[in-house]
């Protein structure tokens, strides 16, 4: 379990690198606390069959799925954390990449408490270097007077 919040720290905090290196409200710290947050709760829901099953662990498992409702729930509460950071005024929309990157930090997290490592660390980097080389592209295009 403590490998599982160790990872998900990790991710993480590089998820959220380029929303602090830019200066955004949410980033190294923000994304960190989401993801191990979210990989808490998971190991919690994941836990939870084995911590109240007496001799019926077969039974709990296959009838109940209820358990995992809290790994659902992340998403919706996730989605509240995310809303708060979009604001709209007259011309424009901000925070919305922020939003999507604490989302996404929660389900790297997710990813993380369940163990699953490789796609975790796999979604990260791709997702990462996606932002990172999005962002130099819109500032190339902006100082070259594109305008969109």
């Amino acid at each position: 379990m403590l490998l599982r919040l160790v990872v998900a720290i990790a991710l993480g905090a590089l998820i959220g690198l380029e929303r602090e290196l830019i200066g955004k409200e949410a980033g190294v710290k923000t994304s960190l606390l989401v993801s191990a947050g979210s990989a808490i709760f998971t190991l919690i829901g994941i836990s939870l069959p084995y911590l109240v099953a007496q001799d019926n662990l077969n039974d709990i498992l296959a009838r109940n799925g209820g358990y995992l409702n809290i790994i659902a729930n992340i998403v919706v509460g996730i989605g509240f954390l995310g809303a708060g950071m979009i604001l709209k005024n007259e011309h424009r929309v901000h925070g919305l990449t922020t939003a999507a990157v604490i989302w996404v930090a929660a389900g790297i997290g997710i990813l993380a408490g369940l163990g699953l490592f490789e796609f975790a660390a796999a979604a990260t980097f791709i997702l990462s270097g996606l932002i990172f080389i999005l962002r130099k592209a819109s500032l190339v295009e902006k100082l070259s007077g594109v305008d969109k």
